[in-house]
């Protein structure tokens, strides 16, 4: 694996930073209305997010996800600035405004979504990994899903595919304990999901998802043993997040005193205690990483209130393209 230097410390902490940072002010903005429809933020789950670029090859690994998305493509490169515009409906948005906060999507950066079906994603990121195997680009595809996810019939049909033809894919259940607002306890009869990959020999297995290091060490193997051609591995984050399931959870189904108690082990506060005991930045240099992060925040917040809405025409220009129809030519 790469080696965790110093500089992967502060980038980590600049990284995780920014994505907490802008959801935060994504909050702000739908308390605002100005953005609409479902909000789902990843506040406490960033680890999961900062581990595995650093294990990644994104010159040519995929990544695919549910639709708790929004800072995924940031780390896969995609400007910030139109991730957020495209969360607020604008032309400048990822999708031209049309995706909105569940469908962030970007072939370019081979962030491949964004999906608002439970589970959905799970096949088509196996899929994403059946056409690098049948190129044969050496690419690997990083599969996400939720733990609700977990329990949807198409995890099984996808993973039996995965280990028949040996597909480079790396499957990743982020565990944040209790999906849409029901507990791991109370949806099956065994809270270890990893263990779901036994049955199909899948190699497997639960991963500290608040610590980046941990993370870093699991992807790297679980993407390596997909880039020798020997299969998928199945891997259980172990996560929280601090927010809602979306901005319209009550939670009422946890205590504010155990939100509390996962804050003493953020992923955030875990890299920059390193930092400091390692000396690895002065307080002052910390700031300047503080103020520039809040700065392009508010940069990728003016930005999306800027631009436009797109015009009601892009509805009709983006359904198809059909040579022998003139009448609603396709523009995009």
């Amino acid at each position: 694996m790469k080696e965790v230097t110093k500089e992967v410390y502060l980038k980590w902490y600049e990284d995780m930073l920014l994505w907490r940072k802008f959801e935060d002010k994504l909050a702000a903005l739908y308390i605002q209305q100005k953005v609409r429809g479902f909000l789902h933020l990843y506040n406490g789950q960033e680890a999961v997010l900062a581990g595995a670029l650093h294990a990644m090859d994104l010159t040519k690994d995929k990544m695919i996800t549910a639709y708790r998305n929004h800072v995924q493509p940031i780390g896969m490169g995609v400007d910030p600035r139109n991730v957020m515009a495209e969360l607020l409906g604008k032309v400048t948005g990822t999708s031209k405004g049309m995706g909105g906060s569940m469908h962030i999507f970007s072939k370019e950066h081979r962030f491949y979504g964004g999906h608002g079906i439970v589970g959905g994603q799970i096949p088509v990121g196996a899929g994403l990994a059946f056409a690098d195997k049948y190129f044969n680009t050496g690419g690997v595809t990083m599969t996400y899903f939720g733990d609700g996810a977990a329990r949807q019939g198409s995890l099984h049909e996808a993973f039996n595919m995965a280990m028949l033809w040996k597909l480079p894919v790396v499957f990743i259940v982020e565990n944040n304990g209790y999906a849409m607002g029901t507990s791991v306890e109370r949806t099956a009869n065994h809270t270890d999901i990893w263990k779901l990959g036994l049955g199909y020999e899948m190699p497997c297995g639960p991963v500290d998802g608040m610590n980046p290091v941990k993370v870093a060490e699991a992807m790297h193997e679980a993407i390596e043993r997909a880039r020798r051609g020997d299969g998928p591995t199945f891997l259980e984050m172990k996560t929280y997040r601090y927010r809602g399931h979306s901005m319209s959870d009550a939670q009422l189904y946890r205590s504010k005193e155990e939100v509390e108690e996962y804050k003493k082990i953020d992923p955030i506060t875990q890299v920059l205690d390193v930092i400091k005991d390692q000396k690895y930045a002065t307080d002052e240099e910390i700031e300047v990483i503080d103020q520039r992060v809040k700065d392009l925040v508010e940069e990728c917040a003016k930005f999306a209130e800027e631009s436009p809405y797109p015009d009601l025409q892009q509805l009709y220009d983006v359904v198809y393209a059909q040579e022998d129809y003139p009448f609603t030519p396709h523009k995009l």
